[in-house]
């Protein structure tokens, strides 16, 4: 009997592809562990209604972590278009599969790491090394949101909130509205995530990213957690950094910053400018991390006219196989693997078309894992 179970959900475009190469190198590191494929994305929003079907949680609800590939999402209008017939008409509502299982499992923690591997001829600036954690489940993302206002929301509004007065005659369908919602407990749980991460690998700083002199309550509500928090980490210095003013600074010194902590949002934003800097999305992993369950992605997305050619860079879903094996305890494993990444990277002989090269996700996993 394997020591773990790994759901491995492909889903949709390269994620099909990029799984395909992550399973080698995984087959060349002999994790002992059984795999499990489930269904996820587009082909089964439009054949069955539902991109995330039961039998998918229920699966995941059974394995010890899953690795995920990428998904295909359209606007409304077009989701509901593409239904089988059968099913168009119904009411259904297409909903990202992802943030589903980010919300299903409570998967709080969203850690992305950044670094820039020697050799990368995409690196914005070499040794930055930085890493993210974005709360994943409230903030702006949490979902609420109203188009066209409807008339019980604008009474609350006008009665309780004053700035609400220059829209009271403002026809209620030209107002769309969503809500930002944070919690003390959300807010401490990634704050001490960060500190702990830190802590654990020896970074020196954790800098919150929020704009609380505009967004007083929730951006206020952040921060003063994240100063209370840090109180217990001595060790560690906490720095207060507005967004806007973090996306400049990001790139005047990204190696002044270790880890940075934000709310769901910002914290997209500050990871894929992050990634950015270390060789683009290509290079950018992903852990989904909860009190019982973890799911692990690359960041970009499922690059449909790619699909099928093998011709991404397989290194971000390679790297959250790396934070998943960190994440079950296989440390060894873990770093092992990194070292391979890195030596093919310095080494250059083998590069994806993003890197100049025109090698493919296969061959490139292949070389990673000739140094397992």
């Amino acid at each position: 009997m394997a020591k773990y179970k790994i759901a491995v959900l492909p889903g949709d475009g390269v994620g099909k592809d990029v799984t395909e190469a992550v399973m080698i190198v995984l087959d060349k590191i002999k994790l002992d562990a059984e795999y499990i494929y489930g269904d996820i994305g587009w082909e089964f929003w439009c054949k069955e209604g539902n991109p995330l079907p039961d039998r998918t949680i229920g699966l995941l609800q059974e394995t010890d972590s899953c690795l995920f590939g990428a998904i295909t999402s359209k606007p409304k209008e077009e989701a509901e278009k593409e239904l089988i017939p059968e099913l168009q008409g119904t009411g259904l509502i297409y909903s990202s599969p992802i943030v589903g299982l980010r919300q299903k499992f409570n998967l709080h923690t969203n850690l992305r790491p950044c670094k820039a591997y020697s050799g990368n001829p995409l690196n914005y600036k070499e040794n930055i090394d930085l890493v993210i954690f974005r709360e994943n489940t409230e903030g702006l993302y949490v979902g609420i949101e109203y188009y066209p206002l409807p008339a019980e929301v604008r009474r609350v509004l006008l009665k309780t909130h004053p700035k609400m007065k220059r829209f009271e005659n403002v026809d209620p369908r030209e107002i769309a509205i969503s809500l930002r919602l944070m919690t003390k407990k959300a807010c401490r749980n990634i704050v001490r995530e960060a500190f702990e991460y830190a802590n654990r690998f020896e970074y020196k700083t954790v800098t919150v990213v929020e704009k609380p002199n505009v967004l007083r309550e929730t951006g206020g509500l952040m921060v003063r957690e994240a100063r209370k928090i840090a109180a217990e980490y001595p060790g560690i210095d906490l720095w207060e950094t507005n967004i806007d003013a973090m996306t400049m600074w990001l790139l005047k010194n990204p190696n002044d910053y270790g880890v940075l902590v934000a709310e769901n949002m910002f914290g997209d934003i500050i990871s894929d400018l992050s990634a950015q800097l270390v060789g683009g999305l290509g290079f950018a992993s992903s852990g989904n991390i909860g009190d019982h369950y973890a799911v692990f992605e690359p960041t970009h997305g499922s690059a449909p006219k790619y699909a099928g050619r093998y011709k991404v860079n397989p290194t971000a879903m390679i790297l959250a196989a790396k934070l998943m094996l960190e994440y079950l305890g296989e440390m060894e494993k873990a770093k092992k693997l990194e070292c391979a990444v890195a030596r093919v990277i310095r080494e250059g002989k083998v590069r994806t078309y993003d890197l100049g090269g025109a090698n493919t996700s296969l061959e490139m996993a292949n070389a990673v894992a000739e140094y397992l």
